[in-house]
């Protein structure tokens, strides 16, 4: 269960220098705040940070930028980033519905989603971060050979973004339905989660998409 109410966390959050306030300002200006233009990586519902912060460690020549909606969860990784400094990652509070006010078209060269949110009834569907709708909001902040990777234990979950994949126009590059023990493993970064259901037997789904380029 996410940690939601954690007294004065939102004030923490703004107080430390790699979470970016006001976001919507730096809008297709991303490289001036990295101070060097690199590829840029985006990782929604970043949730404590800890993939974020490895692949940082792992790829210093690349910017990275979580996303987290909640204050008390996006806390954690602050306290993380003030033990060690990682000048290639900022962290921004925000909800993914709000991507295309932050970032530019074009401006985005890979985006993460690790094991989110399933949204289970039907109803909400329209809710999962590999929907249609939002693969259209991620089809206008990627670059044209942008890629979005995407893990997760839950095969119902991974089914429906298969489809969804193929309904918004995307090209399905690879996928897998046990990473762990798959050609794809080679390089794998995993999330708390990964380690945590994969310890447990579950065997974790990725696939990687990209759109037509324009």
């Amino acid at each position: 269960m996410r940690l939601r109410n954690i007294p004065g966390a939102k004030d923490a959050i703004l107080e430390c220098d790699w979470v970016i306030d006001e976001p919507e300002k730096f809008k297709g200006e991303w490289a001036s705040v990295f101070g060097e233009k690199r590829p840029l990586f985006l990782e929604v519902g970043m949730g404590k940070g800890r993939f974020l912060m490895d692949m940082a460690r792992l790829y210093p020549e690349i910017n990275f930028i979580g996303i987290e909606k909640y204050s008390s969860v996006l806390l954690r990784a602050v306290q993380k980033l003030e033990e060690e400094e990682l000048p290639n990652v900022r962290l921004i509070r925000m909800d993914a519905e709000d991507l295309e006010n932050v970032f530019a078209q074009g401006e985005l060269d890979r985006i993460y989603l690790n094991f989110s949110d399933p949204w289970p009834k039907d109803r909400h569907a329209k809710r999962r971060l590999t929907s249609t709708r939002f693969l259209e909001r991620y089809n206008n902040i990627l670059t044209p050979e942008g890629r979005v990777m995407f893990k997760t234990d839950n095969k119902d979950l991974f089914d429906f973004s298969l489809e969804q994949v193929e309904e918004a126009g995307w090209i399905l590059e690879n996928h897998t339905y046990d990473l762990h023990h798959s050609e794809y493993n080679e390089g794998n970064v995993m999330t708390e989660y990964e380690e945590k259901f994969s310890a447990k037997g579950n065997p974790i789904c990725r696939l990687v998409a990209y759109r037509h380029a324009k």
